[in-house]
């Protein structure tokens, strides 16, 4: 068992590093540890060991390139994560069914002693180190957000000096030396096991000794032999016996990760990590360190049953997820957001910039701050990450986006409506669009012949344009590789290599496109209007779009070159079991009613993004004449922001979660197609990889 587990690290690993290197070299901070790494490295030629004094030193090296990998604990992942060092995990530790890719922060005492957590002060107490998760970030930001540790902030004084006035004493490897902190210790106080009472083992250690009254550790530490004698404090005051830890934990938190360099070049691809095969190595247990007694848990956690690859893509932030991302950010008083009173909206691409900017301009209010302040990024994807991570708050996505929104924890805040005599209508139902599948008059395509033609998308994930017509292709063919059902196309968003990114017309640049096939206004074929696009310029056979779409862009409607002389009787709708329809009957003939655009945000935020568009549509919105902004008109290009055809936002009531607003069966074809893994996008493969990663 563990050399198949072995041979699935090596292979991942092994083909991270095979570009740059012949070996992983793997950072160990201790002789112990870096006797174990040897001791593989002899059986695994694929490996090689390089020792440094600290975690802080083997990230600054593998950011260097003077090494390659190391497993860190959740407080150091954040660190790594840092725009300084730019790691990110890879690989994920799993403790099996009590907790998968996750684990308990407990506080662990002896039984007999007779003291609640909210009576720790001057007890005397041992952490796993400095900075780390189950050991320091989880007890300490549990004991100050419960008022036990008076402490106002980093303008007040440092938060380990409140905790050394809150304990008499204690070991907390990595601290000042000559703090209240490092008392209890028996070695040099840092964060290596040169130090005995060093990671989980020794902070047990420190606790079994007599040093300290409690130990801050995960939950499979105390050895079952031992159990009888310990019990956990939980957080409602009371006492459970050590096997408790559901019930009674400080948090669930990340498991441990192995953490590399942030290069799309050393990464794995998707098949590696189970694929690679390396001839059968003699016995190894990689998850023990019962041969270099009395250290514990070198090179992994000695719980850990397996390894589980992390979803592409994947930074510090996702793998953490937001709850411990907020815990390590309030014990750094970091800033976790803008102080501004203004919303900051997420544009993508430089025309929604644009239109956002100017956004921002108009909004300018009597005291000279702006309502709408603009955040930018590559991708929807990216901008729901800023979202998440508080970069940015709002921006407006269709469907299939709430739904990988909602699955990172964001909710939708405001709807578009599309009617205008609804906007007045208190209560009104949301607007509704229909999904349609447009060809040209007279090609011969119907639903039934679609195989083997060119298909025009508006973007990977997106409701018309992919997650509906995709899903009722699946149901057809139960097969997952749609490349094998169009032989070519634009689907913006796809892997470059795909072929549906072949036809994509990029942003018009003869060489060098960088935004060909770009979920991305400066792609010419994204969206409703650059999917019909595609179409009319025989780029494929079939355009996925919503039903106004052809109206919007034909019959001069639309004065972009590409439009003119577009006439709307050319086209035809295909659905299932007809025969071509003209494009006004898409009430007959259309392959799904569907909900409208959102606007979405974090839950905290969903009051002030609803009150500031209110405020922001009655100065710029549809019914407002001679405005000197107009939300839902785009000058450069279209659907900037919102859709054109937007004619007011209605408010989604607070606590209305993503799957309420997305409707019954839009949720039941959305898990149908997520049985095709290709189909969803790599943030919402993050946001849902472990069950520890909170939602915010």
């Amino acid at each position: 068992m563990q050399t198949l587990l072995l041979v699935a690290l090596l292979g991942c690993l092994a083909a991270v590093f095979a570009a740059p290197a012949d070996r992983v070299r793997w950072c160990v901070k201790s002789d112990k540890e870096h006797e174990k790494c040897e001791a593989l490295a002899a059986k695994a030629p694929a490996f090689s060991c390089v020792k440094k004094t600290n975690t802080i030193d083997c990230i600054v090296a593998i950011k260097a390139g003077e090494a390659d990998a190391i497993t860190l604990d959740g407080g150091d992942i954040y660190v790594a994560g840092l725009k300084n060092y730019d790691l990110q995990p890879i690989i994920a530790e799993d403790y099996g069914t009590s907790s998968e890719t996750c684990y308990y922060a407990v506080a662990v005492v002896k039984k007999g002693t007779e003291f609640t957590i909210d009576q720790l002060r001057g007890k005397k107490s041992c952490h796993t180190g400095l900075g780390k998760s189950a050991g320091w970030n989880i007890p300490i930001g549990t004991l100050v957000s419960m008022n036990l540790i008076q402490w106002r902030g980093i303008e007040d004084k440092p938060v380990e000096e409140a905790v050394s006035e809150y304990f008499s004493a204690s070991c907390v490897p990595g601290a000042t030396r000559s703090s209240k902190l490092c008392q209890l210790c028996r070695g040099d106080c840092s964060r290596s096991h040169n130090e005995p009472y060093y990671d989980y083992g020794g902070a047990f250690q420190c606790l079994k000794d007599g040093a300290g009254d409690v130990a801050f550790v995960k939950h499979l530490t105390v050895p079952e032999s031992e159990k009888s004698n310990y019990e956990l404090l939980c957080k409602d005051n009371t006492r459970a016996p050590i096997d408790s830890y559901q019930n009674c934990h400080l948090a669930k938190v990340p498991a441990h990760a192995v953490v590399t360099r942030k290069d799309p070049q050393l990464l794995p691809d998707k098949d590696s990590f189970n694929s690679f095969s390396l001839q059968s190595l003699p016995d190894f247990d990689l998850f023990s360190s019962e041969a270099y007694a009395p250290a514990k848990n070198l090179m992994f956690k000695d719980s850990t049953l397996k390894l589980v690859q992390v979803p592409a893509n994947t930074d510090s932030f996702l793998y953490l997820g937001a709850e411990y991302m907020s815990i390590v950010r309030s014990l750094k008083k970091e800033p976790t957001g803008t102080t501004s009173t203004a919303i900051k909206w997420c544009a993508v691409g430089h025309a929604e910039t644009a239109k956002c900017d100017s956004w921002s301009i108009n909004s300018v209010r009597d005291d000279a701050t702006a309502a709408i302040e603009c955040a930018r990024g590559a991708t929807v994807e990216e901008c729901l990450k800023m979202i998440m991570s508080k970069e940015a708050d709002a921006m407006a996505v269709d469907g299939g986006q709430v739904y990988t929104a909602g699955k990172c924890g964001l909710v939708p805040a405001m709807v578009e409506q599309y009617e205008s005599e609804l906007c007045s209508t208190a209560g009104a139902t949301a607007s509704s669009y229909y999904a349609v599948a447009v060809v040209k008059r007279d090609s011969g395509v119907t639903w039934e012949t679609l195989q083997g033609k060119r298909s025009c998308h508006t973007g990977v994930g997106r409701t018309a344009g992919w997650n509906i017509p995709m899903g009722l292709i699946h149901q057809r063919t139960q097969d997952c590789d749609f490349t094998r059902f169009f032989s070519s196309g634009c689907a913006p968003g796809a892997n470059s290599t795909s072929p549906f990114c072949t036809n994509c017309r990029g942003s018009g640049k003869a060489v060098g496109d960088e935004y060909k096939c770009k979920a991305s206004a400066e792609e010419q074929y994204y969206g409703y209007a650059g999917a019909f696009r595609c179409l009319v310029e025989n780029a494929g056979d079939v355009a996925f779009i919503k039903h106004t779409i052809v109206s919007e862009n034909s019959d001069g409607k639309n004065v972009a070159p590409w439009a003119s002389g577009v006439k709307s009787a050319d086209y035809q709708l295909i659905c299932p079991g007809k025969a071509p329809v003209p494009v006004t009957d898409y009430a007959s003939c259309h392959l799904a009613l569907v909900p409208a655009h959102a606007v979405v945000t974090r839950p905290e935020s969903h009051g002030e993004v609803v009150s500031v568009l209110r405020d922001q549509q009655a100065k710029f919105g549809s019914s407002v004449p001679d405005a000197t902004f107009r939300m839902f008109q785009s000058e450069s290009g279209k659907n900037l922001l919102f859709k054109d055809s937007t004619k007011c936002l209605q408010e989604v009531q607070a606590g209305k979660t993503y799957a309420d607003f997305l409707g019954e069966q839009y949720m039941i074809s959305m898990k149908s197609l997520r049985q095709c893994s290709e189909t969803t996008p790599d943030l919402e493969k993050s946001c849902t990889f472990h069950s520890c990663q909170q939602k915010i």
